[in-house]
């Protein structure tokens, strides 16, 4: 392959080709279903499928044989299936979504999340990042392949809309579609983080989640809080004390010991590697304020607390007024969202029990405590890397970026590659992205560093090139 020339077809592609369809789709503010369940009403993840089918269409002209179906199962998201076949009997299957998180408050000034920004090499907007460019990156390698008429095995190109809310409909396309899908050898992700902009980042693991909401009810309406309290106990005071048998409150370290796992030693020492290349940007790409720190004073156990260590984050709340309408009310009850961040080889379902018992065990004061968990989900741990693929990787790494590769796992979860795991135990796994430092997918300011998008497109290329002239 003529890296050269592949870099410079990569560069004019995505100027002329992704860019400006990226830019229509942030415009789009079709949020996954668990942020609209009036998806379907409002028609916008329809637009961002239109808008993405129809693109896909001008690129796949250029394949001989190339299929594209947008599939629809009653009832569920819509998913994108392409076929691109290829040389020799072996399949790769790339994988992202559509689907975005929710606008977030906190946009800057002349920011917005259905307002596509180009600033500089920043690409500002909800859904560039995460995960709107995988399609753009997929085919844009594809065709730099064609371009120097290179051999590749047959591609299926994946992209689902729910992802953001748990890929709960990707199941029932995986087994729907599981003949015309085959066994692919590898796997393609690009929906995942990059510790920074300077190298390939391969990821090594995904945390699960416990999510759910604990509702603590002290009364069956409202009372005046000079009357009562002293006499019926606050809502938030036992939301409090119940969260504390999960966390410590003073640490942040989760207290309920069915939340831990054994770290695998490789794991460890690739953390201790990541925090040697990343230095104190482990913890200042966060917009921390004021004088706050970080929780670990060690960056290798910060990685490690983000990536292989249980966490909880309070993520919503319910039954209390905006300040400025409060009243001197004693409130009948509080109901928090938990999302409780597991290990990647901790079993989700096991993890949820274990949270119920301990919240609704022996209630304080006999209030009503009920924990609903029922959003589990369990993270991935990669397999080992193939020999063939740990070179190619090391190679891609040093063409596209100039800098060797780098191994970390990350903290959130990708829910098709724990199902993928289990579907297909000897298939091999490259999961990558460009949600770098202060990229921030999910908050406000979300933007697509366009030089990380352009590089990972062209790693991805070479991997796809490596894994046909791989040893059989």
């Amino acid at each position: 392959m003529d890296t050269a020339r592949l870099q410079h077809f990569v560069e004019t592609f995505w100027d002329e080709a992704i860019l400006p369809s990226i830019t229509e789709y942030i415009r789009i503010p079709n949020k996954s279903p668990a942020f609209d369940p009036q998806w379907v009403e409002h028609g916008y993840m329809e637009d961002a499928v239109t808008l993405m089918e129809g693109w896909a269409r001008q690129q796949l002209a250029a394949f001989p044989g190339a299929t594209l179906e947008v599939v629809r199962l009653p009832g569920r998201t819509p998913l994108l299936l392409m076929d691109l076949p290829g040389d020799g009997e072996d399949t790769i299957l790339l994988y992202g979504h559509l689907d975005k998180q929710p606008e977030m408050k906190g946009w800057s000034d002349g920011l917005g999340p259905w307002q596509p920004v180009l600033k500089g090499d920043r690409l500002y907007g909800r859904g560039g990042a995460d995960d709107g460019y995988a399609i753009y990156a997929c085919l844009c390698a594809l065709q730099a392949l064609r371009e120097q008429k290179l051999p590749r095995a047959r591609c299926v190109v994946m992209i689902e809309a729910c992802e953001e809310s748990g890929s709960y409909d990707l199941p029932f396309y995986v087994d729907h579609l599981k003949d015309r899908i085959g066994s692919p050898s590898l796997v393609v992700c690009l929906d995942s983080g990059c510790g920074d902009y300077d190298r390939l980042w391969l990821t090594t693991s995904l945390r699960g989640i416990a999510a759910g909401t604990l509702t603590v009810r002290v009364l069956t309406e409202g009372v005046h809080s000079g009357d009562a309290s002293g006499i019926v106990p606050s809502s938030f005071r036992l939301t409090r004390a119940l969260l504390s048998r999960l966390e410590d409150e003073t640490t942040g370290a989760i207290r309920l010991q069915d939340l831990y796992v054994q770290i695998p030693p490789q794991r460890i020492e690739q953390a201790k590697q990541a925090a040697e290349v990343l230095g104190d940007s482990v913890y200042t790409k966060f917009p921390f304020a004021g004088a706050t720190r970080p929780m670990a004073e060690e960056r290798a156990e910060m990685v490690l607390n983000r990536t292989w260590r249980p966490q909880l984050a309070v993520v919503g709340m319910d039954g209390y007024p905006t300040p400025q309408d409060a009243g001197n009310v004693l409130l009948p009850f509080s109901t928090t969202k938990l999302s409780l961040r597991l290990p990647p080889t901790l079993d989700a379902t096991a993890a949820v029990e274990a949270v119920k018992q301990a919240l609704e065990a022996d209630p304080p004061y006999g209030a009503i405590v009920e924990f609903d968990g029922r959003d589990g989900q369990s993270g991935w741990h990669a397999p080992a890397l193939a020999p063939w693929l740990e070179t190619a990787v090391a190679q891609a790494s040093q063409e596209a970026f100039g800098k060797p590769a780098a191994y970390m796992g990350e903290g959130g979860s990708i829910p098709f590659m724990g199902m993928l795991g289990e579907k297909f135990p000897d298939t091999q796994f490259v999961i990558t992205g460009v949600l770098g430092p202060h990229s921030n997918a999910h908050g406000p300011n979300e933007f697509l560093h366009i030089p990380t998008g352009k590089r990972v497109t062209a790693a991805v290329a070479r991997l796809i090139v490596d894994h046909h002239a791989r040893p059989r």
